[in-house]
């Protein structure tokens, strides 16, 4: 597992734990030897997890659409950034980048990159972990959803048991030293109704 992918609000959120973890995030992510793959932007939660890598001597490759670099979004100092066209081939970009995902707090964009992520290890695109960072129970709500999704039969077990989640980044970063993933939702044991 050689690079780690962060999806995170492109706002700093209401509390300073949630910058406090975006630092300690980028630091551990730069002190493994891990290169960080994220959305390329400066501001809020991506630029200090970027920042923090840098700070720790990491090497951060963003990923970028172009209206973003035109509006001045774009981080100015990382090891690599990547111009892309639209949002649809950033996502496919960090994707093929990436070795795994983690998502800290954030908003819509956030649950989006992730949950795509999420559905194409599902549907056997790629085989990689995803993992939410759960500071302060964030992301609570959301996971009893995925819950109530298993129960009500429209999400399989194993791929709700897959999905990572822990509220220390050790953790999860030794999690996906150890992934195993689960048989991809189209497999021959799965029945189409």
């Amino acid at each position: 597992m050689n690079s780690i992918a962060i999806f995170c609000g492109s706002k700093a959120g209401n509390d300073s734990i949630f910058v406090e973890t975006a630092q300690q995030v980028g630091q551990k992510i730069a002190q493994q030897g891990k290169t960080l793959v994220y959305g390329g932007g400066r501001s809020g939660l991506m630029g200090v997890v970027a920042d923090s890598a840098l700070q720790a001597g990491g090497k951060v490759i963003g990923v970028i659409p172009e209206v973003l670099v035109n509006r001045e979004l774009a981080h100015p100092h990382l090891t690599e950034l990547h111009v892309v066209n639209n949002m649809h081939e950033r996502k496919t970009k960090m994707s093929e980048l990436a070795d795994g995902f983690i998502a800290l707090p954030g908003g819509a964009g956030t649950l989006e990159e992730i949950f795509e992520q999420w559905t194409w290890a599902q549907l056997g695109i790629h085989l990689k972990p995803c993992a939410f960072l759960n500071v302060m129970g964030f992301y609570d709500p959301l996971l009893s959803m995925i819950q109530a999704t298993v129960r009500q039969g429209f999400t399989h077990s194993r791929f709700a048991d897959t999905l990572l989640v822990s509220d220390q980044i050790e953790t999860l970063l030794a999690q996906f030293a150890q992934y195993q993933p689960p048989q991809p939702k189209w497999g021959v044991n799965e029945i189409v109704a």
